[in-house]
């Protein structure tokens, strides 16, 4: 597995997320400073390098020792947690970014990783990132969980939705394998 980490880094690219860069101009807009944001499933850094450059301090958590190296080199403000972003334990907060990274887990982590994201994430912060729908290629994997547009609907009840994207499309994957995408790019602020 720590080959195909290897590759998707490599092929992934350098650009944040635009639900991230969403979030982040929707506080510049408010003009709120900069505070805390936990990065989870931080990969290669994209997003997390994009928080640094603009200010934030960031908790990012990844589970490969790959990803840990490459977070660590970017240095303070980073604070890197090298566990599962299901079983790690991250502080309040006032961005939580998730880019496509919540749904690899079991639908039963996901639930305990959820809730703990709601009691960390300040009132006024942000969630962002992906979740996986139904209809996806990958649905029905014991090792992920997918949601149904009710579902994400209910998941984000207590949040203010500023941005629930549904794409439902044919494509490929990073490393280039043919693949239909069920997803759903999500920029909510908690009330």
């Amino acid at each position: 597995m720590t080959d195909t980490w290897s590759r998707f880094y490599a092929a992934a690219g350098q650009e944040p997320r635009e639900t991230l860069l969403d979030a982040l101009a929707r506080f510049e807009a408010e003009g709120v400073k900069p505070g805390t944001a936990v990065d989870l499933g931080a990969g290669a850094g994209r997003d997390t390098a994009e928080l640094v450059r603009r200010g934030w301090r960031v908790v990012a958590v990844d589970a490969s020792p790959e990803a840990a190296a490459r977070l660590r080199a970017l240095g303070d403000p980073v604070e890197v947690l090298e566990a599962r972003f299901e079983d790690a334990d991250w502080p309040t907060c006032e961005l939580v970014n998730a880019s496509f990274s919540l749904p690899f887990c079991t639908a039963e982590q996901f639930e305990r990783c959820w809730r703990r994201l709601r009691e960390r994430l300040a009132s006024g912060g942000r969630f962002c990132g992906h979740l996986f729908g139904v209809d996806d290629d990958w649905a029905g994997q014991e090792d992920m969980n997918f949601h149904s547009r009710d579902e994400v609907e209910r998941l984000l009840a207590g949040f203010e939705i500023e941005r629930l994207e549904e794409i439902d499309e044919d494509g490929s994957t990073a490393l280039g394998q043919a693949k239909h995408w069920h997803r759903f790019h999500i920029v909510a602020r908690r009330l």
